[in-house]
């Protein structure tokens, strides 16, 4: 009678497991799996970097089902650059939000995983993050890549729909980060690189709040000494603190713009300066203190104003540096050396300036002419950072802007143009004009306004020297939003013909997602191009893109 008893005990369990694995070899009739793949860039020092957006969508609602687990293939991955992969629920598409609900992690990786967890799957479209997180010591240069090939429910198996034009995701470093430091948030880049091969970041540390000028801000430095793979904790370059006994609050500095002195390493940090708050009738307030919330911008209404005393009108400051940015001298003011008394504003204008063939120093700068009206400009130092002079506007109604010289003594000047802001036609572009006489005159380029589109945002144009079959070339480079709507779609361009075509196939995507926008781009050795710019995915990213990325079927 026992022995029938085990007998028959064994023949159940035999039953039930032959039950078990027919039901999870089915395939459930009322679930699909889809997956998406976003242009993001995979950064170091941040825990959540978006890899894939899975869909499980559960097509009867009234049948319950449950998720057990997911299976990814990591194949094209280097996955000792991974220290964990993680599946989280998230309750929009693409959006993270503040608490997204981890469904599974894993530390242990090869180039097929499968995550185990528990999750009912209650309504039409269910979102899943696979996330991961880099190790501190990975190459940036490294890429990441990921697909989705089957979920597991209660019910059986789901082989997800193949993922269209799979790509391999750039690394990069999140430099700073929303919060990092107590800091609300980072903004405005500028970016060098000092003779020693040292790597400057600059950038706005908006202490309380995200908006410009006015407010508690700082110019911070980050430094790298390692090519962007890592970077030194943030330096404090200029801060006015509680000047003229008003509090921090009122004495902000923003649009940092960094210059490198090719003959003699003395890094150069430009920056704008305002001293309490000029209301909307253009007079300054008197007598604030931490608890007032008054606020009004160098560009808004009279927020800036003809003269050059600190109530009047903003200050352009400029301090150096000689050990490579570690320390920086007291700042000089240059607003009455270089600003024209009837001009509302004379500002920064944020990112990099350059030295040219012959050593003389250019910021390219912007302004606000004597009716209020925008306009871009250069300001230039023929004696080593002594004096500065400024030069004619090369153009009305445009604003930040960058430089490069083409040739000796010929610069080019990019500008944000305000018109693009209705212009959404084929003359929607960056302003582009040249001048071979340190801006006495300008002459417009055959390409303003016709080949590189712009939400109207700060963008960044760099002359990279190239060493090709024992002769010096030059490749420009630009970075912006390639885009007419949005601050979105970061794209690194490359020109071969001094700017007058920029080819599709000579164009790398950083990040499609929405951003602030803003960029700067510096050399990182002899074939690397550094870009740090707002991202999606952080207030500071940096990455480093092969230059011959941007060279594919160069002929030249």
């Amino acid at each position: 009678m026992c022995q029938d008893n085990i007998i028959l005990k064994r023949f159940l369990c035999a039953t039930i497991f032959i039950a078990m694995i027919v039901s999870c070899t089915e395939k459930p009739e009322n679930i699909i799996v889809e997956q998406q793949q976003k242009i993001y860039p995979v950064l170091k020092n941040k825990e959540v970097n978006q890899l894939l957006l899975i869909d499980v969508i559960l097509k009867d609602t009234l049948k319950p089902a449950v998720l057990k687990g997911m299976s990814i293939n990591l194949k094209g991955t280097d996955v000792n650059d991974l220290s964990s992969a993680s599946i989280f629920h998230i309750k929009e598409k693409h959006k993270i939000g503040e608490d997204p609900m981890l469904f599974s992690t894993l530390k242990k990786l090869s180039e097929e995983i499968t995550f185990k967890g528990n999750f009912k799957l209650n309504k039409e479209h269910n979102y899943f993050l696979l996330s991961c997180t880099l190790k501190e010591n990975v190459d940036i240069t490294h890429k990441v890549m990921a697909y989705c090939e089957s979920v597991a429910t209660m019910d059986g198996f789901v082989a997800a729909r193949p993922l269209k034009a799979p790509k391999k995701l750039r690394m990069g470093v999140a430099v700073r980060k929303h919060g990092d430091d107590n800091v609300h948030t980072y903004r405005i880049p500028g970016m060098v690189t000092t003779n020693d091969g040292i790597l400057l970041a600059s950038y706005d540390v908006r202490r309380d709040m995200s908006r410009d000028l006015q407010g508690d801000i700082d110019i911070g430095i980050s430094r790298s000494l390692d090519g962007g793979n890592t970077w030194e904790p943030m330096i404090i370059a200029m801060d006015k603190g509680e000047y003229g006994g008003l509090p921090e609050k009122f004495n902000g500095i923003s649009d940092a713009s960094l210059l490198v002195d090719k003959k003699t390493n003395t890094v150069y940090l430009a920056g704008l300066w305002m001293h309490g708050v000029i209301n909307k009738e253009g007079k300054w307030i008197e007598g604030l203190t931490d608890e007032n919330d008054e606020w009004n911008h160098q560009w808004k209404n009279k927020g800036s104003q003809p003269g050059f005393g600190i109530k009047e009108t903003s200050q352009f400051l400029i301090s150096k540096s000689n050990d490579n940015g570690k320390t920086w001298g007291q700042p000089i003011n240059i607003t009455k050396m270089c600003k024209k008394k009837g001009w509302w504003l004379f500002a920064p204008a944020p990112g990099r300036g350059i030295t040219m063939h012959d050593g003389t120093l250019v910021f390219p700068t912007q302004g606000r002419d004597e009716q209020g009206v925008s306009f871009s400009n250069i300001t230039y130092s023929t004696d080593n950072g002594k004096t500065w002079k400024t030069s004619n506007p090369a153009h009305n109604n445009t604003t930040e802007c960058a430089v490069v010289e083409l040739s000796p003594g010929v610069l080019m000047l990019n500008m944000r143009d305000n018109r693009n802001r209705k212009d959404k036609s084929k003359t929607n572009g960056r302003a582009v004009y040249i001048t071979n006489d340190m801006g006495k005159t300008w002459k417009e380029h055959s390409s303003s306004h016709k080949a590189l589109p712009e939400p109207v945002c700060m963008a960044s144009l760099y002359q990279f020297n190239i060493n090709k079959d024992n002769c010096n070339n030059s490749v420009l480079l630009f970075s912006n939003p390639n885009t007419k709507e949005g601050r979105n779609n970061i794209t690194l361009k490359a020109s071969v013909d001094n700017g007058k075509t920029w080819p599709e196939e000579k164009q790398v995507l950083l990040d499609e997602g929405y951003g602030r926008g803003y960029s700067c781009i510096t050399h990182v050795g002899k074939d690397h191009v550094g870009v740090l710019y707002e991202s999606s995915q952080a207030d500071m990213t940096f990455q480093k893109i092969p230059l011959k990325d941007l060279m594919i079927n160069d002929t030249n």
